[in-house]
């Protein structure tokens, strides 16, 4: 009876230490990793195996989980150029067009390894359940998995730093579990107003070998921003909210 007892009490003991709501934590990454509104500035750089480079600035601005929206400051080439994510639907605005075209998340408007899902990222808890949460040392290894068939990566391996819950790597899986690419998360900074995170993300790929991409981040702040900015006809204006 008494070996009962004490094996009930370390049970008990022991319970909270495993009792980690996985949905929740996930959340709480989206928030380290940003407000739910902002304004930032990346460069976004592909780099070819024969280490050749093209890089691109992108001005960005996100409201609430489900809006994002950005336009290209360079390469001269670019400028003008505008995106729109609002749910699952995404849209580029190309000046010489004149009207947005829809695109994809597995396609890319920079080339590159970095798809319109990365650069358009919403919060991971929007499109993402979390499955299950294994104790790895210093980290969590959160498995998370689709919400819907639209979403980019049918599931992902998310490794979380437990003391600064900021996500260290993620690996994007198809629904058969085969690895589409790896993201790293690297240069942790503080930019001010609670936002502490990384400043750079590196991608590559099995399926494009001797390729990387890189997302270095810059003037990361809060900002509140109408809705008429998340719109199709206010894509070729939003240059205006720089």
């Amino acid at each position: 009876m008494f070996k009962t007892i004490l094996l009930i009490v370390s049970f008990l003991l022991a319970a909270p230490a495993y009792a980690i709501d996985g949905n929740q934590l996930l959340e709480q990454v989206d928030r380290n990793l940003a407000p739910e509104s902002y304004e930032l500035y990346r460069k976004l750089i592909n780099i070819e195996p024969d280490g050749k480079k093209k890089e691109f600035v992108l001005f960005t601005v996100k409201k609430g989980k489900d809006k994002i929206a950005g336009i290209f400051v360079s390469p001269a080439s670019e400028k003008g150029r505008s995106t729109l994510r609002l749910g699952e639907n995404m849209w580029l605005y190309i000046p010489n067009v004149g009207k947005p075209v829809r695109i994809t998340s597995l396609q890319s408007v920079i080339g590159g390894v970095f798809n319109n899902s990365d650069i358009l990222q919403l919060d991971y808890s929007e499109e993402y359940n979390v499955t299950q949460v294994e104790d790895v040392g210093k980290e969590y290894l959160l498995l998370l998995k689709a919400k819907t068939k639209t979403v980019a990566y049918d599931q992902l391996k998310m490794w979380v730093d437990k003391e600064k819950v900021q996500p260290t790597r993620i690996e994007c899986l198809t629904e058969a579990s085969m690895l589409i690419k790896t993201i790293y998360f690297k240069d942790i900074q503080d930019f001010g107003e609670g936002i502490v995170r990384p400043a750079t993300v590196e991608t590559d790929s099995p399926l494009y070998k001797g390729y990387k991409s890189i997302m270095l981040f810059a003037n990361f702040k809060k900002r509140e921003v109408a809705d008429e900015a998340f719109t199709l006809t206010y894509m070729p204006n939003l240059d205006s909210l720089r």
